[in-house]
C-alpha cells in the first residue's frame, strides 16, 4: 500500500489532487506549526490579467500555532471577492456553470476553522472529481516519518521543490491564447477548463 502525506489546502494545485489520486491512503497534516504563503490559505487561478492569488485571511494565535488550531477571519469581505474572482476568470469557461452550484456555497457560509473549511472543499473536489482517497488527519508532528511519501514541502506556494512523478501536461484553458499554457494552477481551473475529463488528467 502507498501512502503520501499532505498538508492541508484551499482549492489545492493540481499537484495535490493527482497525489489524492494515486496514493491508495493520504494522511493530512494538521499539527505543524502553520506557516504563511502556503497553498494552506491560498490557491492561484488563471485571469484575464495573468495569474492571482486569493488567500484566505486567517487569525493565528502566536508564532508557533498549530495549523488545526487557525481560525478563518472576516476580514475585508473576502468570501464575496473570491468568488467575484472565480466568476471573472471562469465565467466563459466550459464547465462554469456546470460546478458553480457546487463551489458556491464556500463562499456563503462560515466556518471557523481552516482545517475544517479545507477537508469540506477536499470532499466536495473529490466528489466533483470522481475519486474517492482514503484520507487520514494525523494525531501528531513527524519530521521524518518512515514508509511514507513526504509532500508537505514538495508542493509548496512559493518554493516547489521537484516531484519526478508530476509532469504538467497541457488542457484547454481560457486565457492560454494570452499567457500561454499555465501550470499546476488550482484545481479549479481544471474543473471548470475539462470537466468530467478531469480525472483522466490526474
Amino acid at each position: 500500500m502507498t501512502t503520501a502525506l499532505l498538508q492541508t489546502t484551499y482549492f489545492g494545485p493540481i499537484q495535490w489532487y493527482q497525489k489524492l489520486y494515486r496514493y491508495d491512503r493520504v494522511f493530512i497534516e494538521q499539527y505543524d506549526s502553520y506557516q504563511k504563503q502556503t497553498y494552506r490559505n491560498r490557491c492561484v487561478i488563471a485571469t484575464a490579467n495573468g495569474l492571482q492569488t486569493l488567500t484566505v485571511p486567517v487569525e493565528a494565535a502566536g508564532e508557533k500555532c498549530l495549523v488545526r488550531d487557525i481560525r478563518l477571519s472576516d476580514h475585508n469581505q473576502w468570501r464575496r471577492v473570491h468568488w467575484n474572482a472565480l466568476l471573472s476568470a471562469y465565467s466563459e469557461s466550459p464547465f462554469f456553470d456546470y460546478y458553480a452550484d457546487d463551489i458556491r456555497p464556500f463562499f456563503e457560509k462560515k466556518y471557523d476553522y481552516l482545517v475544517d473549511f479545507n477537508e469540506a472543499i477536499r470532499q466536495t473536489i473529490c466528489h466533483l472529481l470522481d475519486i474517492q482517497p482514503q484520507v487520514t488527519y494525523t494525531t501528531e508532528y513527524q519530521q521524518q516519518p518512515e514508509g511514507v511519501a513526504d509532500f508537505r514541502d514538495i508542493i509548496h506556494a512559493k518554493h516547489p521543490r521537484p516531484d519526478a512523478d508530476f509532469l504538467p501536461r497541457r488542457y484547454w484553458q481560457v486565457f492560454e491564447r494570452k499567457y500561454g499554457f499555465l501550470a499546476n494552477l488550482s484545481v479549479l481551473d481544471l474543473l471548470f477548463n475539462m470537466g468530467n475529463e478531469s480525472i483522466f488528467y490526474l
